[in-house]
Order: C-alpha cells, then structure tokens, then sequence
C-alpha cells in the first residue's frame, strides 16, 4: 500500500456531535470536516492506531482486545449518549507489532486487555467510519506527559506507515475548559497559539520537532493547554511523519476559541 498520512484531530466534547447543542450547529463543521475524512485518505486504511488524550499510563499501554468494549468517560449528558455503539474490531496483531516496535525503542510498554475505547476514539470515529469496519488499536499516552517523549514514541512508530495502519492522535489543539465554559474569552489565546501551532507543524521537520518539544514556550501555551494532555497525541503523529511535511487540514471557531486539525505526508 502507499504510505498513509499520520493524523491530529478534533474530537470535539464528550458526546457533542451525538446530542443537542446550545447554540444550536456548534460542532456542525467539524462533524461535517470528520465525515469527510476518510475520503481524503485516497485509500482505506488496514487498521487504524489511535492515541486519544483521554488514556494515560505510567507504561505505555496498547489495546490489544479483538472486541473492545466502549468506555463512556464522560459525565453528565444525556442518556442516549451512553447507548452509542460503535463495534469497530481490534487488531491483536496490530498490538503486538506496536509492542514489539516500542520495545526495539527502548520505550517499556504493556498489553491492555480491559479497558474499552474511550470517547476520543469512539466519538470522532462514528463520523470518520460509521461502518465501524476498520479495526482499531488504541494506543496509550505516558503520564509523563512530556512533548519530547511522545515525538520520539510517534519516530519509533513511522513503519506503520507503509504497512496500511493510519496514526491518529485525537486531541483538542484548545484544551480550556475555563475558557470555553464561560470564565473569561478564549478568542485571543487560541488565536495567538493557534498561529503558532500552524507555524510549528508546517515548519521543516527538524524544525518542527524542536518547536513542538518547547511548546510551553509559545505564545497563551498555558492558557490553550494548562495541562498538556489533548496537546499530546499531536506529538505522536508529528513524530511518525519522520521528514514528511506537515499542513493544517481544518481550521474552525468553537465555543469561542480556534481549533484546528493537521496532516502530515502524502
């Protein structure tokens, strides 16, 4: 197969795309962008490997069920929203091949066989492939949470690429809940960090990787991400892109605040 992108997406907020939104069309666009997603891949991925900022371990953990359950880690919305199904398979093979790259990294890593999919998975990808007939292998973040780490897991992940698996990281490139629920105008801040998150990954890749690892340093870093966790799987896409360049790929304004989605390779 041709080598496939690596991914950052929007997963939106808890349950959004699946319920009533004040105001209404909020998460339209966005919905609208992941619908469209797959088929600006020019082919179907084998498997997909997704990093989502809502699993973190103190060892790199790697889903390894062949039918993973749903984890509905998010609270207080309506009750249909913990009806969703979304059956996509796993892919133990998958699994282990991530385990056995890891750990030719250097990177200490376990196989998780309890824990279901959690809605940074689940939620975006009832847009991206409702079918839920590409499997999927969810990917643990390290609760480190530190940016250069993550760059050089996402490296150690890069032959993936040309064995037909897609590298998500589903995130929010504006992660403050504060901002965004009312406590002051998030409009400036995601501005200012956002022009410098698209700067950054359209940057030459060593480039890139060095601003990406410093992310602190950028302008409202701490008022976008005052903690790190949805900014992460950004690095682990970033760093399987190797020396592929990097594009944002959608751009919109929600609850106030700028988030954006990128690509990087063909």
């Amino acid at each position: 197969m041709p080598r496939l992108p690596t991914l950052y997406i929007p997963h939106g907020g808890g349950p959004c795309f699946f319920m009533d939104w004040h105001p209404a069309g909020t998460w339209d666009r966005m919905a609208a962008w992941l619908r469209g997603l797959g088929d600006t891949l020019g082919q179907r991925p084998r498997a997909v490997l997704l990093i989502s900022g809502h699993w973190e371990e103190p060892r790199v953990a790697v889903n390894a069920q062949a039918e993973p359950e749903l984890l509905f880690d998010y609270y207080g919305f309506p009750p249909h929203t913990y009806q969703l199904r979304y059956p996509a398979p796993g892919d133990p093979a998958l699994a282990a091949r991530v385990q056995q790259l890891l750990t030719d990294g250097g990177v200490p890593n376990r196989a998780e066989t309890a824990r279901g999919l959690d809605h940074g998975v689940f939620v975006p990808f009832l847009l991206v492939y409702p079918q839920a007939d590409v499997p999927i292998v969810q990917l643990s973040l390290h609760d480190s949470l530190d940016a250069g780490a993550h760059l050089a897991l996402g490296a150690l992940l890069e032959p993936l690429r040309d064995e037909g698996v897609l590298i998500v990281g589903s995130g929010m490139s504006y992660h403050n809940m504060r901002g965004l629920m009312g406590a002051g105008n998030p409009g400036p801040d995601s501005d200012r960090f956002d022009t410098w998150l698209g700067d950054a990954c359209t940057a030459d890749p060593a480039e890139r990787t060095r601003r990406l690892a410093h992310w602190q340093q950028a302008p409202a870093a701490l008022a976008s991400h005052p903690r790190e966790e949805h900014l992460l799987p950004l690095m682990v896409a970033a760093g399987a892109a190797g020396n592929d360049p990097g594009r944002r790929v959608f751009q919109d304004r929600v609850m106030g605040a700028t988030v954006s989605a990128f690509a990087f390779g063909p």
